[in-house]
């Protein structure tokens, strides 16, 4: 059974509206909500980026049943992986049984801000793994200690742990980060590229039962042009191919490379307008890939009247 999911875009944004649509979201019948944890928005033109943890704080208190993912938190750079620890820790106390923790190696966009080099790919993937050893070994709770090639503990305890601890998701658009989330992952996340390429490796190498998670990317609004053109203006990003979303410093550079593309090259996969028709092909399309959780992401400001049309005409299509 597929499950869809409403995506928290904290580049698009504050802080009280996403807690306001984490709440409209439940209402409107959507089983989870993932959302982003980003330093930077891709571009100044979607204009926020409030600090995700105090986000989810606010969201725990205004929801019952809506499970919350982090989609996702890069534990490797910009922050040490015992505070995301620690984070994870106390979200999972205000979310019993509600919060997974989804883990990624990153955008330079976000993890450069403070200084620090940005390694190749290759690097990150290892650190990642280093990092979810440091945080599953501060969830065991106790003193502990560690010294590894990346990242130490000294005497680092969390004392406030939940009692059920948050699941892990790894997420991946490539064959070693799919790879490594089948090994060390509790799930996988995909974010939109070579997701079936991906999911396929995942499959193989040790994820069978384990949940799969795919965002996906639509614009409702009253008409097909406004979608498109509100799509083109808000998220060029969706156009942009290999590691371009992970190697470039400053949403200066990201509006720069949106002037290089045009309308159809950020729509052409895009769902845009009022159609259900539409925007339920592309869900399917992600279950027949062999995705089981599918999060929409609503680009601009249109949060409410898409949950709307979504209760009405397109989740029931799956329910």
């Amino acid at each position: 059974m597929v499950e869809i999911g409403y995506k928290l875009s904290c580049e698009e944004h504050g802080a009280p509206d996403l807690v306001c649509n984490a709440r409209q979201a439940e209402d409107a019948g959507f089983a989870f909500a993932m959302i982003s944890d980003h330093y930077l928005p891709w571009t100044t033109r979607q204009g926020e980026s409030p600090f995700v943890w105090a986000v989810i704080g606010g969201i725990s208190q205004v929801t019952a049943e809506l499970r919350l993912l982090t989609g996702v938190t890069c534990p490797t750079v910009r922050i040490h992986p015992g505070i995301i620890a620690q984070a994870a820790a106390t979200a999972a106390a205000m979310m019993p049984g509600r919060f997974a923790l989804g883990l990624g190696s990153g955008e330079y966009l976000n993890e450069h801000v403070f200084g620090d080099r940005w390694p190749p790919a290759p690097v990150r993937i290892e650190m990642l793994e280093e990092a979810v050893e440091v945080i599953r070994l501060l969830w065991k709770g106790g003193v502990q200690n560690y010294y590894g090639a990346f990242y130490a503990l000294e005497n680092a305890e969390i004392f406030s742990l939940p009692e059920v601890l948050p699941p892990i998701y790894i997420a991946s658009e490539g064959p070693i980060s799919a790879s490594l989330a089948a090994r060390i992952g509790e799930g996988f996340i995909n974010g939109g590229t070579n997701a079936e390429e991906s999911l396929i490796v995942f499959r193989k190498s040790g994820g069978d039962d384990k949940p799969a998670y795919l965002e996906i990317s639509v614009c409702w609004a009253e008409s097909e042009e406004v979608g498109r053109m509100t799509a083109y203006e808000q998220w060029p990003i969706a156009a942009n191919k290999g590691e371009l979303n992970r190697i470039l410093p400053t949403p200066t550079h990201y509006e720069q490379l949106a002037t290089m593309v045009t309308l159809w090259d950020v729509t052409e996969d895009i769902p845009c307008g009022p159609d259900p028709e539409r925007h339920i092909k592309k869900i399917e399309e992600g279950i027949r890939m062999g995705f089981d959780h599918i999060c929409v992401h609503q680009i601009g400001e249109q949060q409410q009247a898409f949950m709307e049309f979504y209760r009405e005409e397109v989740l029931p299509h799956f329910q």
